[in-house]
């Protein structure tokens, strides 16, 4: 906006400048044709107006047409300054007309070098024709040449000026609009940016949520299936399981869907029994030994759902692949931190040839946080997971623990 702004100002000044300037030549101009009318011959009235009205047509057709192929700047150029010769040879009182035009070959000279020579051209065609028509008089010429000169020197200064100051400008709105589209660049990066993390957000969500429920789903259904003969109250069980993590599932997709998770808020209800909820669901599935030490931990929602999901997702790991009989899950605070760490005693294996997404999903969640993922393992040994999330002070903390430190003191 800035620059379309700065260019129609910079249109709107240059055509109100033609204009004025077309508007004083032409009445310079016309008073160059009185003078003509009132002095002179016929022949040389007819001729200075035939000079003049072939620099106003030249005028008139570059300024209707600037693309007319016939009529260029430097066309109008030339036939002035025949003109300006011309008509200094035919009368006196042309010296006005001569400083009405010098603005024009700062206008259609393109750059300083062409508009001064242009200049010089007008000039020295003036002082030629003044020269001439007093029948060759150095006095005469040298009188009129010192002034003319002046006003050349005059014109030449404001031009030049003119022509920096525009320089000046063209070249800072060339600033602003390689500024604004750097700008654009950027904010387009910055969206497709952000489209991809929360493509991956979303993503990694679906994976530690709904992809697991039903991999869930799809074990206790073939389990349910095997066992409907041989053990029909297990069976019955594990339908009950599948119906319970189906309508699990169901609420997590509303909330993916509708956006109703709470960045930053408070946690919804508490980690340690929510933890607790998994680990016994966990056990009941799998028939694995499921021991718990689980702090009551208290932390935002963000928190929270980065330890839900890494509890999940170590979880489903192990049902898929650990082969293990006992499973720990021990969540404690540290002075500055809250820690979940996550054993079995299954068959391990090497972390630096895993490929899953699930161990790259929590390491990036946790570090969108400012923790860290440790994952210790090794084949025959059991796997160990252990993260570290940094915990905001809540309003007040560094108050009670003053109070605490005074209290000691005392």
């Amino acid at each position: 906006m800035t620059v379309l702004a700065g260019t129609s100002a910079d249109a709107f000044w240059t055509t109100s400048l033609r204009r004025w300037n077309a508007v004083c030549w032409v009445l310079f101009a016309a008073m160059a044709a009185g003078l003509a009318a009132m002095d002179g011959s016929v022949r040389d009235r007819y001729a200075s107006l035939a000079l003049l009205g072939c620099v106003v047509l030249c005028y008139a057709l570059l300024d209707r047409f600037p693309d007319n192929p016939v009529v260029r700047p430097h066309v109008y150029l030339c036939v002035l300054v025949l003109a300006l010769g011309g008509l200094a040879h035919l009368g006196g009182s042309y010296a006005a007309l001569f400083m009405v035009t010098l603005p024009h070959y700062w206008m259609f000279g393109r750059t300083p070098r062409t508009s001064m020579g242009f200049l010089g051209l007008a000039t020295a065609a003036t002082l030629a024709g003044s020269w001439y028509r007093e029948g060759g008089s150095l006095q005469f010429f040298a009188e009129t040449m010192v002034s003319t000169l002046i006003v050349v020197a005059v014109g030449v200064l404001i031009g030049l000026w003119a022509h920096s100051v525009v320089a000046q400008s063209t070249e800072r709105a060339r600033l602003i609009v390689e500024l604004e589209r750097t700008q654009a660049e950027l904010s387009e990066a910055h969206q497709r940016q952000g489209a991809a993390d929360e493509r991956e957000r979303m993503a990694r969500d679906i994976h530690d949520t709904l992809a697991q429920g039903l991999a869930s789903i799809v074990v206790l259904a073939e389990a349910a299936r095997a066992g409907l003969d041989a053990e029909p109250a297990r069976s019955a069980q594990q339908l009950r399981s599948i119906e319970s993590t189906a309508r699990e599932n169901l609420a997590e997709a509303r909330e993916l869907v509708g956006s109703a998770r709470q960045r930053g808020g408070p946690a919804a209800g508490s980690v340690a029994q929510t933890l607790r909820r998994i680990l016994d669901r966990f056990a009941e599935d799998t028939g694995l030994m499921v021991a718990g030490d689980l702090a009551d931990v208290e932390c935002d929602q963000q928190t929270r759902i980065a330890l839900l999901r890494c509890t999940q997702e170590s979880l489903a790991n192990v049902r898929k692949h650990a082969r293990a009989s006992t499973v720990g899950v021990m969540l404690t605070r540290g002075p500055q931190t809250v820690e979940l760490e996550i054993t079995d005693d299954g068959i391990g294996f090497v972390p630096g040839e895993s490929k899953g997404f699930g161990l790259d999903g929590m390491r990036k969640r946790l570090a969108e946080l400012g923790g860290r993922l440790t994952v210790t393992s090794s084949v025959g040994d059991g796997t160990r997971v252990l993260g570290v999330i940094p915990l905001v002070p809540a309003p007040g903390d560094g108050d009670v623990a003053n109070d605490a430190e005074s209290e000691g003191t005392r």
